[in-house]
Protein backbone atom coordinates (compact mmCIF):
# COMPACT_ATOMS: atom_id res chain seq x y z
CA UNK A 1 0.00 0.00 0.00
CA UNK A 2 1.40 3.23 -0.93
CA UNK A 3 0.73 6.60 -1.18
CA UNK A 4 -0.37 7.54 -5.13
CA UNK A 5 -0.21 11.01 -5.10
CA UNK A 6 1.05 14.77 -3.68
CA UNK A 7 3.91 15.64 -1.45
CA UNK A 8 4.03 12.11 -0.34
CA UNK A 9 4.21 10.10 -3.71
CA UNK A 10 5.25 6.73 -3.56
CA UNK A 11 5.70 6.37 -0.27
CA UNK A 12 5.07 3.26 1.13
CA UNK A 13 2.47 2.57 4.16
CA UNK A 14 2.36 0.06 6.50
CA UNK A 15 -0.19 -2.17 6.45
CA UNK A 16 -1.74 -5.72 8.61
CA UNK A 17 -0.71 -8.21 8.05
CA UNK A 18 -2.82 -10.93 7.10
CA UNK A 19 -6.34 -10.65 5.28
CA UNK A 20 -8.34 -9.31 8.21
CA UNK A 21 -8.40 -5.79 7.15
CA UNK A 22 -9.24 -4.58 3.86
CA UNK A 23 -7.93 -1.25 2.66
CA UNK A 24 -9.29 0.65 -0.02
CA UNK A 25 -7.39 -0.40 -2.90
CA UNK A 26 -5.17 1.34 -5.17
CA UNK A 27 -7.14 1.23 -8.21
CA UNK A 28 -10.25 2.45 -6.20
CA UNK A 29 -8.20 5.09 -4.26
CA UNK A 30 -6.99 6.81 -7.84
CA UNK A 31 -10.66 7.33 -8.92
CA UNK A 32 -11.99 8.51 -5.86
CA UNK A 33 -9.02 11.39 -5.35
CA UNK A 34 -9.24 12.13 -8.99
CA UNK A 35 -13.40 12.73 -8.27
CA UNK A 36 -12.54 14.75 -5.32
CA UNK A 37 -9.15 16.90 -7.07
CA UNK A 38 -10.50 20.20 -6.98
CA UNK A 39 -12.40 19.57 -3.04
CA UNK A 40 -9.38 18.21 -1.52
CA UNK A 41 -6.73 21.12 -1.44
CA UNK A 42 -7.32 22.77 2.48
CA UNK A 43 -9.95 20.58 3.19
CA UNK A 44 -10.71 19.07 6.54
CA UNK A 45 -10.94 15.35 5.70
CA UNK A 46 -12.29 12.81 8.20
CA UNK A 47 -11.66 9.05 7.85
CA UNK A 48 -13.77 7.10 9.55
CA UNK A 49 -13.28 2.90 10.03
CA UNK A 50 -9.72 4.50 9.30
CA UNK A 51 -7.97 1.08 9.92
CA UNK A 52 -4.37 1.82 8.20
CA UNK A 53 -5.11 6.01 7.93
CA UNK A 54 -4.76 4.92 3.68
CA UNK A 55 -7.51 7.65 2.54
CA UNK A 56 -6.61 10.57 5.28
CA UNK A 57 -2.91 9.89 4.39
CA UNK A 58 -3.67 10.59 1.10
CA UNK A 59 -5.87 13.85 1.53
CA UNK A 60 -3.23 15.12 3.38
CA UNK A 61 -0.53 14.27 0.70
CA UNK A 62 -2.54 15.77 -2.18
CA UNK A 63 -3.43 18.93 -0.04
CA UNK A 64 -5.80 18.46 2.83
CA UNK A 65 -5.43 21.09 5.82
CA UNK A 66 -6.12 18.54 8.02
CA UNK A 67 -7.40 14.82 8.74
CA UNK A 68 -8.79 13.18 11.28
CA UNK A 69 -8.50 9.13 11.10
CA UNK A 70 -10.69 7.31 13.26
CA UNK A 71 -10.62 3.55 13.71
CA UNK A 72 -11.80 0.86 17.10
CA UNK A 73 -9.29 -1.25 17.31
CA UNK A 74 -6.18 -0.61 18.88
CA UNK A 75 -3.61 -2.01 16.43
CA UNK A 76 -4.98 -0.05 13.46
CA UNK A 77 -4.35 2.95 16.13
CA UNK A 78 -1.32 1.72 16.28
CA UNK A 79 -0.31 2.03 12.57
CA UNK A 80 -2.09 4.70 11.65
CA UNK A 81 0.02 6.81 14.70
CA UNK A 82 3.00 5.71 12.44
CA UNK A 83 2.21 6.18 9.39
CA UNK A 84 0.77 9.89 10.16
CA UNK A 85 4.47 10.02 11.94
CA UNK A 86 5.94 8.91 8.59
CA UNK A 87 4.80 11.93 6.34
CA UNK A 88 4.90 14.07 9.34
CA UNK A 89 1.30 15.90 8.56
CA UNK A 90 -1.57 17.20 10.42
CA UNK A 91 -3.21 13.87 11.17
CA UNK A 92 -5.14 13.50 14.45
CA UNK A 93 -5.28 9.84 15.41
CA UNK A 94 -8.65 8.85 17.25
CA UNK A 95 -9.47 5.60 19.05
CA UNK A 96 -13.54 5.41 18.64
CA UNK A 97 -16.02 3.63 17.45
CA UNK A 98 -17.20 5.61 14.57
CA UNK A 99 -21.02 6.24 15.48
CA UNK A 100 -19.56 7.53 18.58
CA UNK A 101 -16.92 9.87 17.71
CA UNK A 102 -19.66 11.25 15.24
CA UNK A 103 -22.07 11.93 17.85
CA UNK A 104 -19.63 13.57 20.50
CA UNK A 105 -17.19 15.63 18.02
CA UNK A 106 -17.50 19.60 17.49
CA UNK A 107 -15.23 20.00 14.37
CA UNK A 108 -16.60 20.42 10.71
CA UNK A 109 -15.24 18.36 7.98
CA UNK A 110 -15.45 19.27 4.22
CA UNK A 111 -14.71 15.72 3.18
CA UNK A 112 -16.14 12.32 5.36
CA UNK A 113 -14.66 8.69 3.97
CA UNK A 114 -16.30 5.69 5.89
CA UNK A 115 -15.32 2.32 5.07
CA UNK A 116 -16.96 -0.17 7.83
CA UNK A 117 -16.41 -3.88 7.40
CA UNK A 118 -18.83 -5.08 4.71
CA UNK A 119 -20.94 -7.03 6.97
CA UNK A 120 -21.60 -3.21 8.81
CA UNK A 121 -24.35 -1.04 7.94
CA UNK A 122 -23.14 2.22 7.95
CA UNK A 123 -26.48 3.88 7.42
CA UNK A 124 -25.92 4.75 11.22
CA UNK A 125 -23.43 6.59 10.93
CA UNK A 126 -24.77 8.42 7.68
CA UNK A 127 -27.68 9.43 9.65
CA UNK A 128 -25.43 10.61 12.77
CA UNK A 129 -23.25 12.63 10.60
CA UNK A 130 -26.59 14.78 8.85
CA UNK A 131 -28.32 15.34 12.66
CA UNK A 132 -24.60 16.30 14.33
CA UNK A 133 -23.65 18.42 11.68
CA UNK A 134 -20.53 17.92 11.47
CA UNK A 135 -20.37 18.06 7.16
CA UNK A 136 -19.50 21.73 6.23
CA UNK A 137 -21.67 22.88 3.71
CA UNK A 138 -21.08 22.23 0.33
CA UNK A 139 -19.15 19.36 1.45
CA UNK A 140 -18.70 15.51 0.41
CA UNK A 141 -19.56 12.21 2.41
CA UNK A 142 -18.37 9.23 0.56
CA UNK A 143 -19.22 5.70 2.02
CA UNK A 144 -17.47 3.07 0.80
CA UNK A 145 -19.70 -0.39 0.73
CA UNK A 146 -20.39 -4.10 -0.78
CA UNK A 147 -22.82 -4.58 -3.49
CA UNK A 148 -25.20 -5.94 -0.55
CA UNK A 149 -25.76 -2.32 0.38
CA UNK A 150 -29.14 -0.63 -0.41
CA UNK A 151 -29.04 3.11 -0.72
CA UNK A 152 -30.67 4.56 2.14
CA UNK A 153 -32.87 7.90 2.14
CA UNK A 154 -31.47 9.84 5.01
CA UNK A 155 -33.66 13.14 5.54
CA UNK A 156 -30.88 15.73 5.77
CA UNK A 157 -28.33 14.16 2.89
CA UNK A 158 -28.68 13.84 -1.00
CA UNK A 159 -27.46 10.88 -2.78
CA UNK A 160 -26.26 12.31 -6.09
CA UNK A 161 -23.69 9.29 -7.44
CA UNK A 162 -22.90 5.48 -6.97
CA UNK A 163 -19.42 4.48 -8.28
CA UNK A 164 -17.97 1.07 -8.60
CA UNK A 165 -14.37 0.00 -8.72
CA UNK A 166 -13.66 -4.13 -8.48
CA UNK A 167 -15.73 -5.37 -5.37
CA UNK A 168 -16.13 -1.62 -3.65
CA UNK A 169 -18.69 0.24 -4.10
CA UNK A 170 -18.84 4.19 -2.87
CA UNK A 171 -22.39 5.95 -2.26
CA UNK A 172 -21.55 9.97 -2.95
CA UNK A 173 -24.01 12.05 -0.22
CA UNK A 174 -24.01 16.15 0.12
CA UNK A 175 -25.87 18.36 2.06
CA UNK A 176 -29.92 18.01 0.95
CA UNK A 177 -31.22 21.50 -0.74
Amino acid sequence: MRIIAGKHRGRVLKEFKGRQIRPTADRAKEAIFNILQTDIYGSAFLDLYSGTGNMGIEALSRGAESAVLVDSSKESVAIMQFNADLIKENAEVVYSDALTYVLSTRKKFDIIFLDPPYDIDGTPVLKAIAQNKILNYGGIIIYEHSEDFKVQEIEELEHFSTRKYGVAHFEFYGERK
